[in-house]
């Protein structure tokens, strides 16, 4: 395994982590109005969340860093070509942040709900956008021979790029109240293991669906991980399947396990449909980035190797320890009225 498959795959395991441990905030925070049934509740969720969302947001900057460093020409395409979706999400997780940190600020009913607004739309718009965003490296963009994408913006909303949207922000939906259930307590634990149990019979038709469609997209082009993606696939929609059975007969801990094999294995099968390239061109596959063409010299790649041989096992420890110290559940009796 040469250095640009190495970083490859270095990639796919941050994008991985970010979307298991995002996906499920996202969710949580996208459910604010729905299981939150008074200020209290909604509390009790925040604070559920409060200690590692933004520990959660490192993978992202990670991802992003490394995809810069690693592969610059797929970096400059993918932001350039993609900047509506991505000035909005980072719009909206500018908004989110903000909102989690002044909602508190004033002892104002009015105050709070206008920053719950913010809260659910920051939550919502990059759960349903990373979807698009993904689905459309997958299905491939108009793109030149100097690798200029050139896609409208109705091509960035194509009818996959839509059912990827509608199945991040599906799925994330159902991996947080999964993660509700397993880190409160009282009423919303309890409205999060039914909310979740009803959510498996939208999510997993969406993840079937998607993942069907991915699979002939990957072998249509040949793709090289379209033969070993299959089982993948099948890990993802059993793992889904898992996760709801186990949540509705309060196995809360395995349930949420098992919904974090199923956003992973979702993230194996994009990135495996897509090997080796990293972003297909639609207008003609000779224009096509691959981890060939794309990639950095041997020298950054090594460099780069070095570096997160050192940094990325001091993340993953800090991260794992954040949420031990942070492992108790949150209920409505740990919530004073100078914390609303």
């Amino acid at each position: 395994m040469d250095l640009p498959v190495v970083w490859f795959v270095a990639i796919a395991f941050l994008w991985t982590g970010y979307l298991v441990l995002e996906g499920f905030d996202f969710g949580v925070g996208a459910l604010l109005p729905v299981l939150g049934r008074d200020d209290t509740d909604r509390r009790v969720m925040i604070n559920s969340i409060g200690p590692v969302w933004d520990g959660n947001e490192v993978w992202l900057i990670t991802a992003v860093g490394a995809t810069f460093a690693a592969f610059p020409a797929w970096y400059g395409s993918m932001l350039s070509g993609l900047y509506l979706p991505m000035l909005a999400i980072l719009l909206a997780l500018i908004a989110r942040g903000v909102a989690f940190e002044y909602r508190g600020k004033v002892d104002d009913v009015a105050w709070r709900r206008r920053w719950d607004v913010a809260i659910v739309a920051g939550s919502t718009v990059p759960a349903f956008l990373w979807g698009v965003v993904f689905a459309n490296l997958v299905r491939g963009l108009p793109m030149t021979a100097e690798h200029v994408v050139t896609a409208t913006v109705f091509e960035l909303f194509s009818p996959y790029a839509l059912l990827g949207g509608a199945l991040t922000l599906a799925l994330f939906l159902l991996h947080g109240a999964v993660f509700l259930s397993l880190k409160t307590d009282g009423p919303v634990r309890l409205r999060a293991r039914r909310f979740a149990a009803r959510a498996a019979l939208v999510v997993v038709p969406l993840l079937v669906g998607f993942l069907g469609w991915t699979q002939a997209l990957g072998g249509s082009r040949g793709s090289g991980g379209a033969d070993w993606t299959l089982p993948v696939a099948v890990v993802a929609v059993l793992a889904l399947i898992a996760g709801s059975a186990l949540v509705a007969r309060g196995r809360e801990g395995r349930a949420f396990s098992a919904t974090a094999v199923a956003v992973a294995a979702l993230v194996a099968v994009i990135f495996g449909s897509l090997f080796p390239q990293v972003l297909p061109s639609t207008t003609d596959p000779a224009f096509s980035l691959d981890i060939r063409n794309a990639a950095s010299a041997p020298y950054t790649l090594t460099v780069m190797s070095w570096i997160a041989l050192i940094a990325l096992p001091v993340v993953i420890g800090y991260q794992t320890w954040s949420y031990w110290v942070f492992r108790k559940r949150v209920a409505r009796a740990d919530i004073t009225p100078s914390v609303h």
